[in-house]
């Protein structure tokens, strides 16, 4: 103890001065926005950084499992192209602009929480790679996500398991449709709540998502459902879904992008001025 004292005493001004420095950054970063917003993205490219080098390590040991997970989507991909042109209704494009409304661009998960109440996920895409807030993001198995948070190389994606996330989906069967949300439990089930009991819900029927919002098309997997119960005013099914998701082990995922948002949005916001 005495030795920590003396050390102390030895390097008191030099122990004073980064003190009086640390506080000095600290003020200057809380009372200037611009200085505070380049700390913000400087720290979020060092977490970036440190995700990425350790999600490199981990990768390694789950190359087998992504391999086979690409094997099957090549394969449902073959198959899909096979029965369309064996019913001959593969579309001949001529026109060389053709475009889709939808954009997917892959990343790759560097880090993934799934054992908190609001989870998250970082992905090694940022704005230098097209990637922006309110894009969705699915895997192979269906439906991860939504991105909340950007800097230039890395994005944060709130995933559905976490208490902010709410997503549009639907019985595949039926046009009969509700919210998807997650109790905080277990993180292979979620919830479709305010599905009218008029819809004829059965056990291992499957969800996918509705395509009533701007982020995701409709008909990407999401689950199949566990067990359903009405609410308390017997009029909506709350429905526990098995997501096909794993999602305490996702590797590579789609981030989605709507090229027509922007003019529904400018369309939409005519109208309510109107």
């Amino acid at each position: 103890m005495q030795q920590i004292f003396n050390f102390l005493i030895r390097n008191k001004n030099n122990i004073l001065f980064l003190v009086l420095l640390a506080l000095s950054i600290f003020f200057t970063i809380q009372t200037h926005s611009f200085h505070k917003s380049k700390f913000i993205s400087s720290a979020n490219s060092l977490t970036g950084g440190i995700y990425s080098w350790n999600n490199t390590i981990q990768n390694y040991f789950y190359l087998e499992d992504y391999n086979q997970r690409l094997i099957q989507e090549n394969k449902n991909l073959r198959n899909i192209v096979q029965k369309l042109r064996k019913e001959d209704s593969i579309p001949t494009i001529k026109d060389t602009t053709y475009k889709t409304a939808y954009t997917f661009r892959a990343a790759n998960v560097i880090n993934n929480n799934f054992a908190k109440r609001d989870n998250y996920l970082t992905i090694d895409q940022g704005e230098n790679d097209s990637i922006f807030p309110e894009n969705g993001v699915i895997s192979s198995r269906g439906i991860i996500g939504i991105v909340d948070r950007v800097n230039g190389n890395y994005s944060r994606i709130i995933s559905i398991l976490n208490s902010q996330s709410k997503i549009n989906a639907q019985l595949k069967k039926t046009n009969h449709f509700g919210s998807l949300i997650w109790d905080g439990k277990d993180p292979n089930i979620v919830q479709l709540i305010d599905v009218p009991r008029q819809a004829p819900v059965k056990k291992g029927d499957t969800i996918i998502t509705g395509g009533k919002s701007l982020i995701f098309p409709k008909g990407i997997p999401i689950g199949k459902i566990k067990d359903f119960a009405l609410d308390n005013t017997e009029s909506y099914y709350t429905i526990n879904i098995d997501l096909f998701n794993d999602m305490t082990n996702i590797g590579y995922v789609y981030v989605i992008e709507n090229k027509d948002k922007v003019d529904i949005l400018s369309l939409e916001d005519k109208n309510k001025n109107e």
